[in-house]
């Protein structure tokens, strides 16, 4: 039998582990009802569950970079799989509250970990003009688990055990510890520096605190002193972690990463993409639950074409993309969300099915059209000694962009609802249904905002800079198009 090239292992192990904690995040949101029942606590304390693991992954997301440089990348991946799915074990046998909220602390710690080092990994190990194959295989969990994650928790938590839930990640983190020890090769950094104590207490407090005030401000509304208080206190500390990290010759978060014309558009670009696509997959299984009565797991099998649209367009645009580099992709991208924040505007609570299934289809195209491209321009000119700093750079920005869309979306929907009913008689027949109708095609405007700022933001993408990361024949062209007198298009980023 044919040996596998490291790069497929490398991308077999990395999907894996990342197959598990998205899984695990999709999984439990089903469960929390049933979660509260069984410990006999409220929302409050049941949010924790969530917020626990969401500061712990903001904590360690931006200094995964330097641990993974510092102690190997290789045995910090071994580091976080084991964490996470320890956790996970602790997670299922959790009898109280502070057991739970504890053991999902841990989880994130092990998840902040695992998903920028085995990035970093990925793309070290692909050639640069490889890397949409590398973006292709990262597509494969990201599409497929929030899909099976509502529906596997769905069976396990009616017919087995919301402990289940937890355990599912004990043999996937199993199988991808095994492919960590047999096949990674170790990768160190000769001059990882020195730990940078107080970037990493800015940047961990500063993104938590932020990702937190998005949250409170989406559930409680914008309008209480706390939310504004934490938003006030992570602005403070974001700033006065660029600060730091910008007069630091050893930076934990090397945010001098950002002023690479592609990185940093590619960053700017991730947070549109992110906050439209995210903003309105949080937004259609409520309306299809609350306006058309469908249970979680009926809302799962319509959600379910989207995804696998996505994957079979990441699929095609991974062989394409060398030939038409990422510019124009991104631009048809963009557009086919903005097209989609459109149609969004005619539903109704007689909507069929099947309309909804082919505008989800549409949204996974669009999800496919940006996927690829935006994550390998974003890398073209990223050094492999600076990728595990970049990679740590680019899931904080996805961390607060899925918090950003979130918020957006949920702020409209709460602010339009509350104005449209203290305007309405809501006891008139049909007066409820045409208020949250209203709410919804507001929430849905948010992703049309996202997505022409990203439209705009892709003019900023030029071909040429991304030349590393395309074919053979297409890199002369790409030279002969660019500007003369630009030097940083050749420029690599170390």
């Amino acid at each position: 039998m044919r040996r596998l090239e490291y790069k497929w292992l490398v991308g077999i192990t990395f999907v894996l582990g990342l197959i598990m904690q998205i899984l695990d995040m999709t999984v439990l949101n089903v469960a929390l009802a049933t979660l509260g029942r069984e410990f006999h606590v409220g929302e409050g304390t049941l949010q924790w569950v969530l917020t626990g693991y969401m500061i712990s992954l903001a904590v360690f997301v931006p200094s995964s970079g330097w641990i993974a440089d510092r102690f190997g990348s290789k045995r910090t991946f071994q580091l976080a799989v084991v964490l996470f799915t320890l956790a996970s074990v602790l997670c299922g046998l959790a009898t109280e509250m502070w057991m739970l909220i504890g053991a999902r602390i841990l989880q994130g710690v092990g998840g902040g970990m695992l998903v920028p080092v085995g990035q970093a990994m990925l793309f070290r190990a692909f050639p640069a003009n490889e890397r949409a194959k590398a973006s292709a295989v990262l597509s494969i969990p990201i599409t497929i688990a929030p899909t099976l994650g509502p529906l596997l928790g769905g069976v396990l938590v009616e017919y087995a055990s919301w402990r289940w839930i937890f355990f599912i990640n004990v043999p996937v983190g199993a199988v991808a510890l095994l492919f960590t020890v047999l096949f990674l090769k170790e990768e160190h950094r000769e001059r990882p520096g020195r730990f940078d104590l107080p970037g990493f207490v800015l940047a961990g407090a500063g993104l938590a605190t932020l990702l937190v005030s998005l949250d409170q401000g989406a559930q409680l509304g914008w309008g209480r002193p706390s939310v504004w208080g934490t938003l006030l206190v992570s602005a403070l500390l974001i700033g006065g972690l660029v600060l730091r990290e910008l007069r630091t010759p050893e930076p934990m978060l090397d945010l001098r990463l950002l002023g690479d014309r592609l990185f940093g558009t590619g960053n700017a670009l991730l947070v549109c993409s992110t906050g439209a696509i995210f903003g309105t997959l949080f937004l259609l299984p409520l309306f299809l639950q609350k306006l058309h009565g469908f249970s979680p797991f009926e809302s799962g099998l319509v959600l379910m074409p989207q995804a696998l649209t996505m994957l079979a367009a990441t699929q095609v645009v991974s062989r394409i993309y060398g030939r038409f580099g990422p510019r124009p992709l991104l631009l048809i991208g963009f557009t086919v969300l903005i097209t989609v924040g459109l149609a969004l505007q005619l539903l109704s609570t007689t909507t069929p099915v099947w309309f909804l299934i082919v505008l989800l289809m549409w949204l996974g195209l669009g999800m496919g059209l940006l996927m690829t491209p935006l994550q390998t321009a974003a890398f073209a000119r990223i050094s492999g000694d600076a990728m595990g700093h970049a990679s740590s750079l680019f899931n904080a920005s996805r961390q607060v962009a899925t918090a950003l869309g979130t918020a957006v979306c949920a702020t409209i929907l709460v602010a339009i609802t509350e104005a449209r009913s203290s305007t309405v008689d809501l006891a008139a027949p049909g007066a409820l249904e045409q208020v949250q109708m209203a709410a919804y095609r507001g929430a849905f405007l948010a992703s049309i905002g996202f997505g022409v700022l990203g439209l705009l933001l892709s003019l900023r993408v030029r071909n040429a800079d991304a030349a590393a990361t395309l074919d053979d024949r297409e890199k002369p062209r790409a030279r002969a198009g660019k500007r003369g007198g630009d030097p940083s298009g050749t420029t690599t980023v170390r």
